[in-house]
């Protein structure tokens, strides 16, 4: 029964959920996974097929590997080794990503997720083929995680309201640019003390975030446009008049409240949260609620 109800709650929140509760779902799944690939391994005394489905998910900086498994690019940000790897990772995802829900919707948080990793990643690659310093591990060098897409939503939520605050423990409130700015600061400094490779994808998240959000403001969705290049429009146009008044009146002020909420969005993206009057503000908190 215990059971029948966790698994009827984690479907209700999949099915009803926003886009980061289903991202933190996905990534436990998916450590989940490999958590018990990996135990039956140990007990079989048989570790090759763990490490090999492990070697061709995680992504390369290596060119000519990275040439037969192009997909790791995208598989490497869901996976995760080791519990604090995944916990500090997910509840970042947790803050950051509902404070990104916040102010920008729900429908950028996947695709922000996905350049990110793909802008950490690209850092990634590219620093270990241009520095020599990473010259004598190119070839081994392996690396995992959603680090990378995190801190693509953290710079993006500090780049829309930077002065957004959030209560740490034995701190108080501080304000977001200043939670991301010595996230990326730590990085940057450890590069040279071990796991290079991630804290390199780390700043290629952070950069691919307000670059993003940069974009936005500045009128020119990225991601938007590309997918628009694979919508098909419909070849019927299909006309439907409702002659009820009243099962009409519904309808019509829910594409009203929809349409404004569209423009409230619009104007955080351009201009910032605070560039909001406090009407407007107001009709954004009230329809969140509903």
């Amino acid at each position: 029964m215990l059971t029948g109800s966790i698994i009827g709650d984690i479907k209700w929140q999949f099915r009803y959920g926003n886009m980061v509760v289903k991202l933190i779902f996905v990534n436990i799944g998916v450590f989940i996974f490999f958590g018990l690939f990996n135990l039956v391994s140990f007990v079989a005394q048989s570790s090759a097929a763990y490490n090999f489905l492990l070697n061709h998910l995680q992504v390369t900086a290596s060119l000519h590997t990275l040439l037969y498994q192009p997909w790791s690019v995208f598989t490497y940000m869901f996976m995760h080794t080791g519990l604090l790897h995944i916990v500090f990772n997910m509840l970042w995802l947790y803050w950051f990503g509902e404070i990104f829900v916040l102010y920008l919707g729900d429908k950028k948080v996947l695709p922000l997720y996905i350049i990110g990793g793909l802008g950490g990643a690209l850092l990634y690659i590219t620093a270990y083929n241009l520095l020599p310093v990473f010259k004598p591990v190119l070839e081994g060098s392996y690396m995992l995680g959603a680090s990378a897409s995190i801190l693509a939503i953290v710079f993006a939520a500090a780049t829309l309201n930077p002065d957004h605050e959030i209560s740490l423990i034995l701190i108080g409130p501080v304000k977001i640019k200043y939670v991301a700015l010595f996230s990326l600061l730590l990085d940057v400094i450890n590069i040279p003390y071990g796991n290079a490779g991630g804290y390199i994808a780390h700043v290629g998240g952070a950069l691919t975030g307000y670059l993003y959000i940069s974009a936005l403001q500045g009128g020119f969705d990225p991601v938007g446009s590309f997918t628009k290049l694979f919508k098909r429009k419909p070849a019927v146009k299909v006309s439907y008049k409702n002659t009820g008044a009243q099962a009409g009146a519904a309808p019509a002020r829910s594409k009203g409240e929809q349409e404004k909420v569209d423009e409230i969005l619009d104007k955080i993206a351009r201009s910032g949260y605070d560039s909001l009057s406090k009407e407007e503000r107001d009709f954004l908190f009230n329809y969140s609620k509903k």
